[in-house]
């Protein structure tokens, strides 16, 4: 049985394509339902005085799209096709103007036009849905993302355990408190929303600081839990509305003056909240607002640590043995040894094991497109501070608060102060021998992919070096494939180190952003060094 078709009667429609030139029509009806030959989705719009079986105007909602001129106003277009009698079939676009009587209506008219369409794509065309079935329109983030990553990645942030780990980040909520203080000038009267709010701690910080309202989106259960925190401070609550869903998803009744979110993960992008603040910042910041983290950076530098490495290696040794229970695992030793090589290593790490200075990619939140991050291609091109082997790509990210009185970074870089997210390092299966002022380019390339996060490529090769260096020729050229959803959390101290005799007088500045007050960390007490590692693991 066929859904009941949505009505809507009294409205105006004119043709405005140049293909066909029908006349403006005032009390006309505009119906959505199922074409009575093909059984797809469709939009009739019938003149008054005329059977709803006798349409003006058919709409095939399934390559229609639907914009909005005004509060009560719609453009409908669509794809046509024209044929006659021994000439080649020709075709056009073609759009249809609907006036509705009220905004309410407007409303609920592009409501049923998602709905309807959606048909087409929750089922093949021309197939009638079960008699009782429910039709949700997919947005944006659910066209992306799947279904089973979304419920997992929601229930983890519904619990309040996660929600403590993060607050109790005191890098992460001191600074994010301190750039909202610091710029009350920013906040005092002006709309806020806080994309993302999770336990709503932004949108109190906001309140603190003068913001006239503040509107909470938050698609998990930590909705009702962040409700109930802002209703136990009523001085501040009374300022804000927490409204649960996704930011793709809701409506909200005004434009905001400044976006404030948390949509950082490991290595800056993990989960792809960076891209539901960017369509936040598309869909509710006025003209001339504010973003709050601004923009960020992902910093890179080659780095040498033998102890990540054997451990990495001596992984896969369980996959050597050739007689386990009667069984030969060597057949699967090469695979494991890659398998282990393709966790990114997420750990807290001495920056001294940095073999060059760093690099970063910026990302500018306030003027880049969602699409940007679906694929990030970052050249890699570095200077060998010292003769070492080359074991991989360290990586961490930074923000800014670009404030109108005081602009503060948020740094995730070694050797300042641990945060939640630590850094992150690509290990290359084969490592790369260098000598000081020795080239080292690659490439850093990142694919997004439908389980909110990222598949990592990595190249990095060593350029010729002394005579005939300017030539351009390559060396040693190592790759690896990593996924930023399985990293290898390694989540201890940052290892001892010894600096060797001959890097002593070449150690690498800080790593701190400019402006940033946080310090180095100093007193790392030394460690033993390494001899002979490869021979006695036996991964020569």
């Amino acid at each position: 049985m066929a859904s009941s078709p949505d009505l809507f009667p009294n409205v105006a429609f004119s043709d405005v394509s140049a293909a066909a030139a029908v006349p403006a029509a005032e009390g006309a009806t505009a119906a959505f339902g199922l074409g009575a030959t093909t059984g797809a989705p469709r939009l009739s719009l019938v003149k008054a005085g005329k059977a709803e079986a006798e349409p003006t105007v058919e709409i095939d909602l399934a390559d229609a799209q639907v914009f909005k001129l005004g509060p009560r106003e719609w453009l409908c277009v669509c794809d046509e096709s024209e044929a006659k009698a021994g000439v080649e079939e020709k075709s056009f676009s073609r759009a249809v103007k609907v006036v509705l009587r009220t905004e309410a209506e407007s409303k609920a008219f592009s409501l049923a036009f998602q709905r309807w369409k959606h048909q087409v794509i929750s089922g093949k065309a021309g197939e009638r849905l079960e008699n009782g079935s429910i039709i949700a329109s997919k947005s944006k983030f659910d066209t992306k993302i799947e279904a089973s990553s979304a419920k997992m990645y929601f229930h983890y942030y519904g619990q309040l355990l996660h929600q403590q780990n993060m607050l109790q980040d005191f890098v992460r909520t001191g600074t994010y408190y301190a750039a909202v203080m610091e710029n009350r000038s920013d906040f005092e009267g002006r709309v806020v929303v806080d994309v993302g709010a999770g336990s709503g701690i932004l949108s109190l910080f906001a309140a603190q600081a003068g913001a006239r309202h503040v509107y909470a989106v938050e698609a998990s259960e930590m909705a009702e839990h962040a409700q109930r925190l802002i209703s136990g401070n009523p001085s501040l609550g009374q300022r804000i509305t927490v409204i649960k869903g996704k930011v793709e998803e809701v409506e909200l009744p005004e434009k905001a003056d400044i976006l404030i979110s948390e949509p950082m993960g490991t290595l800056l992008i993990n989960e792809r909240m960076l891209e539901s603040y960017v369509i936040a910042r598309d869909r509710f910041l006025a003209p001339d607002g504010k973003m709050f983290p601004t923009t960020g950076r992902i910093h890179m530098a080659p780095f040498s640590d033998e102890y990540l490495y054997v451990e990495m290696a001596n992984k896969a040794l369980f996959w050597q043995q050739h007689n386990f229970f009667g069984v030969d695992l060597t057949p699967l030793h090469g695979s494991a040894f890659q398998g282990y090589f393709s966790q990114p290593v997420v750990d807290a790490f001495d920056p001294r094991l940095l073999i060059s200075q760093p690099t970063y990619h910026t990302l500018d939140f306030t003027s880049m497109k969602e699409e940007e991050l679906y694929e990030i291609d970052i050249p890699l091109s570095f200077v060998a501070s010292v003769g070492t082997r080359v074991h991989g790509l360290a990586c961490w990210f930074d923000v800014l608060f670009n404030g109108s009185t005081v602009q503060r970074w948020l740094t995730t870089a070694p050797g300042s102060p641990t945060t939640h997210w630590y850094q992150l390092r690509c290990v290359l299966s084969q490592p790369l021998y260098v000598m000081a002022g020795q080239e080292i380019t690659g490439r850093l390339h990142l694919v997004a992919h439908s389980s909110q996060s990222y598949t990592i490529y990595l190249t990095m090769s060593a350029k010729m070096w002394g005579v005939g260096a300017e030539q351009g020729g390559i060396l040693q050229t190592s790759t690896g494939k990593l996924e930023l959803k399985e990293p290898y959390y390694r989540l201890s101290q940052p290892q001892s180190y010894m600096v060797p005799q001959d890097q002593q007088q070449q150690q690498l500045p800080s790593l701190q952003p400019q402006g940033s007050e946080q310090q180095m960390q100093e007193g790392l007490s030394p460690g033993i060094t390494i001899d002979q590692v490869d021979q006695d693991c036996g991964l020569n």
